[in-house]
């Protein structure tokens, strides 16, 4: 997947915006693999026009980021956007990586701090590896989205892929890489993270 030029995608809304709404993810969230509109930013976008909610979102996310590559672009996106609401998807390529859990946590941390200081709220987007990292380590991983997210009183979606990689024929929901769900999957993404950004576009 091309990163988005300028690092963002604008999906434009019916109703006369009031607020607006920014995706800071990784390949989940910026379509990879799949055609244009049919990730569930787009399908956010979408929702937000029929519901005739007046919110505009846009798309920050780039193909293979991470949370220090998010951590290192969010400045720009604030001060460029003006956001009231940030979307953080990111975390899964800093385990494909290697990464310290303690750096990823540090990155997240910094994140939503940078975002509630500019006045927006948080949406953490949560991940889990597989099991052949270790039971351990999965457990931990999945955690410190639940630590980061209370430590900031941030919305919290556990795991992003619920319904999806959980499923007995879960194999038949991603690409062939198995790590990037199919178009099918996607409309349960955008249920799971509007399990909790759908009340905070409506308080």
């Amino acid at each position: 997947m091309t990163a988005l030029a300028g690092g963002f995608a604008s999906v434009a809304q019916a109703a006369p915006a009031t607020g607006e709404i920014v995706v800071v993810g990784d390949s989940i969230s910026a379509e990879f693999g799949l055609a244009r509109g049919s990730g569930w930013v787009a399908l956010l976008g979408q929702r937000l026009a029929a519901e005739k909610l007046p919110w505009t979102v846009d798309n920050a996310s780039i193909s293979g980021d991470t949370t220090s590559g998010g951590l290192a672009r969010l400045p720009a996106v604030l001060k460029l956007r003006h956001p009231k609401i940030v979307v953080i998807e990111l975390g899964g390529n800093d385990a494909l990586r290697g990464t310290a859990m303690s750096e990823t946590r540090k990155n997240l941390d910094a994140m939503v701090t940078l975002a509630t200081n500019a006045g927006a709220r948080v949406v953490i987007a949560g991940m889990m590896v597989p099991p052949n990292f270790g039971r351990k380590y999965q457990a931990e991983f999945g955690q410190m989205y639940d630590d980061v997210a209370k430590a900031h009183h941030a919305a919290l979606v556990p795991f992003i892929f619920a319904g999806i990689a959980d499923r007995p024929d879960a194999d038949d929901w991603f690409q062939a890489d198995r790590i990037h769900p199919i178009a099918k999957a996607h409309p349960i993404i955008l249920d799971n993270v509007w399990s909790r950004l759908g009340p905070m576009l409506k308080s």
